[in-house]
């Protein structure tokens, strides 16, 4: 059996990015999923991916929608991390191949 130091579960945009960050620090990566990749959740998210690239556009605005969006009642923490990180998230899988 093959043995790998880090295990990702789940093969979508999430877990690839992952499992692509833990092999760029020098780990041995397996990514376990039930699913062929292009066929993954990220594939068949119908509300898409959304980030602030519009330079009249802002994180602050973009979290402050998501949180309308969740009827107050997401994680305003998390979904500010989220908006803030998002662009430049969105840059790096437009670079690395993904397509939107």
């Amino acid at each position: 059996m093959p043995a790998h130091d880090v295990l990702i579960i789940g093969a979508g945009l999430a877990g690839q990015r992952a499992a692509l960050a833990a092999a760029e620090a020098g780990a041995t990566v397996g990514i376990l999923s039930k699913v062929h990749p292009v066929r993954s959740h990220s594939n068949a998210a119908a509300g898409g991916i959304n980030a602030a690239l519009n330079p009249e556009d802002s994180w602050e605005s973009h979290a402050f929608d998501t949180v309308k969006g969740s009827d107050y009642l997401g994680d305003q923490d998390a979904i500010e991390i989220m908006c803030r990180e998002a662009p430049d998230e969105i840059l790096w899988l437009e670079h690395a191949g993904v397509t939107f």
